[in-house]
């Protein structure tokens, strides 16, 4: 078993070093599966999470104000490597909120500032033990401005709503967001 030295913060975001040094894992808050913070239970990525428990993520769909959609080409090291996603998202971190964490995410994954976030839904997600809040964010950025995050992401493309709509499975790495873009006629 691993012996956690410190828990600290490094840039607003908590980590943790395991003994040994250099190796730093994100810390989440715990969640039951009504989207309820448990107070003091802390998960650390990469850790089995417990029956009952969940970890919190959140996922952004950044659609422009002339109706095209961001797309970012996942990095090949990552799972599903290559893949394009709808979505910029990431996991939240200990003491963040769904909307801090969406910010914060977008910022981090395309260079986007967003002032407001719609947020469309709430899925659990059993299998992984996961809980999604998904937004939706209408920007009117300079699209050649996106930004690549390194190690996540290493292209992007806006596209129009009936080319996404044409885009499958074996292009994109998940058909969460693709759903909503169809039932909510995003």
């Amino acid at each position: 078993m691993r012996k956690i030295v410190w828990d600290r913060k490094i840039c607003g975001q908590h980590w943790i070093t395991f003994h040994g040094g250099g190796i730093r894992a994100e810390i989440w808050d715990a969640y039951d599966s009504q989207f309820n913070r448990i107070e003091n239970v802390r998960l650390i990525r990469g850790e089995t999470i417990p029956a009952g428990l969940y970890h919190l993520v959140c996922e952004i769909i950044v659609r422009h104000t002339d109706g095209t959609y961001l797309l970012m080409q996942r990095d090949f090291r990552k799972h599903f490597g290559g893949m394009w996603e709808l979505t910029a998202g990431g996991s939240t971190l200990a003491g963040e909120t769904p909307l801090v964490c969406a910010k914060r995410e977008l910022r981090e994954e395309t260079g986007i500032e967003a002032c407001h976030l719609q947020e469309l839904r709430r899925i659990v997600q059993e299998k992984y033990h996961s809980l999604y809040v998904e937004y939706l964010c209408i920007t009117d950025c300079d699209k050649q401005a996106v930004t690549l995050q390194e190690g996540e992401t290493i292209a992007f493309q806006w596209v129009d709503k009936p080319s996404l709509l044409k885009m499958g499975t074996d292009t994109l790495a998940s058909s969460r967001a693709m759903e909503l873009v169809k039932e909510w006629n995003l």
